[in-house]
């Protein structure tokens, strides 16, 4: 069972309790999954959670700003926009979700941390700055850099998952009609699906992987724990299932790959997978013996890291294995036996050839 926590107050302080943010990051580290969200006037602690899962979120008191996006019913500062740029990673926001209304704050990547992902960006003419103070330094991003809701995935598949407006997960935003200034016709705010969609991902409730029943065997024959032998025809075979709306569902991937490993890949061949989830593959062992693996390592973005290894042996032939006659070897035949027949040939006429002698003169 999954471990769940949501900081939903964006003006939590360090003493709140005896809950401290490095609580809450330890929690992660043990495989618990946690959603935050923010507004203008975001705390210190989730900031600094945040920092610590690859995320920068900007200062209290900013706002993410678009003079070209915003909605028809922001009449001010251009704060509440309109966003679509989503990513593409169908497992975390759902088919086709609709753009969202989002009043909030923004949050900045870190590059050099490979585990973020940009749920959902800002448009190209968006940028992060106090509404009511002048521009005077650069904006903390800009953008499509410009980060409205980020997730993280740990790499012991806990979740992270930070909403920069606390307001686009209110029944207001919800129920809302979504337009922007440029555009003449409204549509209801995508606000209840995505949120719900990204929500299940956070939880857990989508995009969990977990396999099952390994096989593995010579082709036509039953699991054993003999040594394979090279050259042999084998079989492997995974189940893998994934959660899908809170339920175990046969995975279905076209991409997924077993290698069969001695140190480095000797055989990599992508599975074949059939309505209940079983991966399966043929293929002929490698003309190399000793100790290998089947591996399989599925790694995507919006699953969690799939990692399984199965050891196995592979011996030579036995002496009594190999063919009696190579053909490769038939050159080698070939010559062996000429030379045979020149020797033969040599030594009865070495020891049968008499030479003439001449004839002796005669006065």
């Amino acid at each position: 069972e999954e471990s769940n926590e949501r900081i939903t107050s964006s003006g939590i302080n360090a003493e709140y309790g005896a809950i401290t943010p490095a609580d809450f990051l330890d929690f992660v580290d043990e495989g618990g999954n946690l959603i935050m969200t923010a507004n203008d006037k975001v705390g210190e602690p989730i900031r600094e959670i945040a920092a610590e899962v690859g995320l920068e979120v900007d200062e209290p008191g900013t706002a993410v700003i678009d003079h070209m996006n915003y909605d028809v019913a922001d009449t001010g500062n251009h704060v509440l926009i309109v966003a679509g740029d989503f990513t593409s990673t169908e497992v975390i926001v759902g088919a086709s979700p609709s753009p969202v209304l989002f009043h909030g704050v923004g949050m900045a990547a870190d590059s050099e941390n490979p585990l973020v992902i940009d749920i959902l960006r800002a448009s190209d003419t968006a940028y992060s700055h106090s509404p009511d103070q002048d521009i005077l330094e650069y904006p903390l991003a800009i953008g499509s850099s410009l980060l409205l809701v980020a997730g993280m995935q740990a790499r012991n598949n806990a979740r992270v998952v930070v909403f920069g407006s606390h307001d686009m997960l209110s029944d207001k935003l919800y129920n809302a009609q979504a337009q922007t200034v440029a555009s003449t016709t409204s549509q209801e705010a995508g606000n209840r699906g995505f949120v719900s969609a990204v929500a299940d991902w956070a939880l857990k409730r989508n995009g969990d992987l977990r396999f099952s029943a390994i096989k593995h065997n010579k082709v036509g024959e039953e699991p054993s724990d003999a040594a394979y032998r090279i050259t042999d025809d084998v079989e492997y075979s995974i189940i893998i299932e994934e959660m899908r709306s809170g339920k175990w569902a046969p995975f279905q991937a076209k991409d997924v790959q077993v290698e069969f490993v001695r140190i480095d890949p000797f055989v990599r061949l992508f599975l074949v997978p059939d309505s209940a989830g079983n991966f399966k593959v043929s293929f002929k062992v490698p003309d190399v013996y000793g100790v290998f693996q089947f591996k399989v390592d599925y790694d995507r973005t919006g699953y969690t890291h799939l990692f399984s290894t199965t050891q196995v042996s592979v011996r030579p032939f036995r002496h009594t294995e190999y063919e009696r006659f190579i053909p490769s070897a038939y050159p080698y035949y070939a010559s062996a036996f000429s030379m045979m027949g020149g020797v033969i040939v040599f030594s009865f006429l070495f020891l049968y050839h008499k030479d003439t002698k001449p004839a002796a003169k005669t006065e």
